[in-house]
């Protein structure tokens, strides 16, 4: 069983936006026509996709720039009353993307749910195959129906998958967005990852340019267990490897090896004599045996898509 997490505040409460603030990008007149187009687009989508034209829409939020955009979307077409941020807390999610998250929301100025997530519970999970991400997006879909919509009042939901998303095949957690009738209405209105990070850094968001941060459990190769204690490990390096100035970095769990990916840009310097010390150490500090850096550096979707391609071929 998965360890239950800890809240920043009380699971299921609501935090709701500081009053003083607001998005601080442009206005919607100051917005590019290109863009504004697309911002136009997925406002349309969000408001077709509220059933009676009332209530509240719940984002499913993690911070990250995708999610990021649409809940300032949001808030532009349905404003902030009617917009609620929902965050799935699980050991899988690290401390400091949860705190990133309340950041991101806090400067759009959207409420905020976190609502806690069993999916460590669930055999199909822990075993680790191709469709784990499904598993999680179910678990974190039925949580919102279940525990979130009839306490805040939504009558519909989003997530922030976008058209790169749809079209790749290792994302087993669209499946779980139909399944549940989740709105995806960036990837309806057609916006790709660079549309999403140009539209986000427009609109003065501060995740505009964060690197992409899968869940802990994506460290973990397919068919090993998904548990706390490697999940932990993973954070805490994850964690250590950024405080040596390393932004963008994936430690990937193989037993006692920690395989670390970096950005091209950083190989070289994770080379340097009194880098490679720190690594170690740190390494060492998370219960690792060995720590080696990949000379191919980060590698998207590395465990799941080789399976997906060959159970697809």
């Amino acid at each position: 069983m998965i360890d239950r997490p800890t809240a920043i505040g009380e699971t299921g409460a609501m935090t709701p936006p500081d009053p003083r603030a607001e998005v601080r990008g442009p206005r919607d007149e100051a917005l590019p026509p290109h863009l504004a187009v697309l911002a136009d687009a997925v406002g349309e989508r969000l408001r077709a996709g509220m059933p009676s034209g009332s209530g509240r829409l719940g984002v499913a939020f993690s911070g990250g720039v995708d999610s990021g955009l649409l809940l300032a979307l949001a808030v532009r077409a349905l404003g902030t009353a009617r917009v609620v941020a929902v965050i799935g807390v699980s050991p899988s999610l690290a401390a400091d993307e949860r705190r990133g998250a309340h950041d991101v929301a806090a400067h759009i100025g959207a409420s905020v749910v976190e609502v806690a997530t069993y999916e460590g519970d669930n055999p199909a999970y822990r075993a680790n195959g191709p469709d784990r991400c499904f598993h999680c997006k179910d678990e974190l879909f039925t949580r919102i129906s279940d525990d979130v919509a009839r306490a805040h009042g939504l009558t519909a939901v989003a997530y922030g998958e976008n058209a790169d998303d749809a079209r790749r095949p290792d994302r087993p957690g669209s499946r779980a967005a139909t399944d549940h009738g989740v709105l995806r209405p960036l990837a309806d209105a057609g916006l790709t990852k660079a549309d999403v990070r140009e539209l986000a850094r427009a609109l003065g968001l501060p995740n505009a340019d964060k690197p992409a941060a899968p869940c802990l459990a994506s460290r973990i190769p397919h068919f090993t267990v998904v548990d706390p204690a490697k999940l932990a490990q993973v954070e805490q390096l994850e964690a250590a490897v950024r405080s040596l100035g390393f932004e963008d970095c994936r430690v990937r769990h193989h037993d006692q090896v920690a395989r670390i990916e970096l950005s091209e840009a950083d190989l070289a310097r994770s080379m340097a004599a009194p880098v490679r010390a720190a690594l170690h150490e740190a390494g060492r500090a998370a219960g690792f045996a060995f720590v080696a850096v990949d000379v191919s550096g980060i590698q998207s979707g590395a465990f799941t898509l080789p399976l997906v391609q060959v159970t697809r071929g």
